[in-house]
């Protein structure tokens, strides 16, 4: 269904007034990096993992933009590990509803295979770049690779994709002091860079009580250097974003222990194995894939996706300490 413009209508609307065009698809839970603050003993499989197959994931992105969602994010774990990734990328583009189709990655095959995943039709990228220093990088993810990733950067740049951010995870006594450099950075160079507010997950609360640092301590001191915060744009992610006249570059700022954070919830997730999670931190997932099996069980399957908003949850709960059933942010892509 659309408008008499042309663009898909929202008909994914919960009971507090939201609507939902943006899906976060999780296509692997598989990381190769061991960050600090998600996965710091690698990757366990839990036997052998089964995946949604390319047909699957076609029928689900259809269900979803017959919903009226128009943004898609492929997550991990890390996307890019799984081998037709491009060819997932490209299968979603051929959605005509679907107008921005975005990943998040570490980058750390960015810098040969950027050009190619654009012209899958990959719009959007999100990088994780925690630290600006190599040795920090290195002790942070696992690799050594930020020279590398900074390339993927710049692969990503002279790509052409519509916007490159840039992800960074603060963590208090680690990064938080490298603002400047970030700054630095944003000042020549059209990128946006979001510090992410460390979250508690299932398995991280010794280290959620030792490095957490709250968002708005950075946009406080933004502010106080003439940065201006924009008004959210509909279809964007949970960032508050700042701008400057005299940098080309934004700065974005995720606080999910903010008040309010909620209220503009946009999203909902799929997991790698056909899971629908309207919270990231919800107590259940409701699985798709039984109705994912055939062309012609997309009525039945639009059916479950739009009667699930029905118990969608005013906010998370994480103030209270309860991280429901999200382990690490790998397994249902942050």
């Amino acid at each position: 269904m659309k408008n008499n413009k042309g663009t898909p209508i929202n008909i994914l609307n919960d009971n507090f007034g939201r609507s939902f065009p943006y899906l976060r698809l999780s296509i692997t839970d598989i990381c190769n990096f061991r960050c600090s603050y998600c996965l710091p003993d690698g990757y366990q499989c839990n036997g052998k993992p089964s995946f949604l197959s390319i047909d699957e994931i076609g029928r689900v992105v259809e269900a979803f933009a017959t919903l009226g969602v128009y943004k898609i994010r492929l997550t991990g774990g890390e996307p890019t590990v799984r081998k037709e990734f491009t060819d997932i990328a490209r299968r979603i583009s051929h959605c005509s509803s679907i107008n921005q189709l975005a990943f998040t990655t570490n980058g750390y095959r960015l810098r040969d295979h950027a050009q190619e995943w654009k012209s899958a039709g990959l719009t959007h990228i999100n990088v994780s770049v925690d630290s600006l220093n190599a040795e920090r990088f290195h002790r942070i993810t696992g690799h050594d690779r930020l020279h590398d990733v900074l390339k993927g950067v710049d692969a990503a740049l002279d790509a052409g994709f519509e916007q490159v951010k840039i992800n960074v995870v603060l963590l208090k006594g680690v990064n938080d002091h490298e603002l400047e450099d970030y700054l630095v950075w944003a000042k020549t160079s059209p990128v946006s860079i979001r510090f992410i507010e460390l979250m508690q997950t299932g398995d991280n609360l010794d280290y959620f009580r030792k490095y957490h640092l709250s968002a708005e301590k950075i946009g406080r001191t933004l502010e106080k250097m003439g940065w201006s915060a924009k008004p959210r744009a509909m279809e964007a992610g949970p960032a508050q974003v700042y701008t400057r006249k005299d940098y080309q570059g934004s700065i974005g700022l995720i606080a999910p222990y903010s008040k309010d954070f909620c209220k503009g919830c946009n999203r909902l997730r799929v997991t790698a194995t056909g899971d629908l999670r309207l919270c990231l931190f919800g107590s259940q997932g409701i699985s798709l894939r039984h109705l994912l099996q055939y062309d012609a069980q997309q009525p039945l399957l639009t059916k479950l996706i739009h009667d699930q908003l029905a118990f969608k949850s005013s906010s998370h709960f994480l103030a209270y300490g309860e991280t429901g059933i999200t382990p690490h942010l790998a397994s249902v892509g942050g």
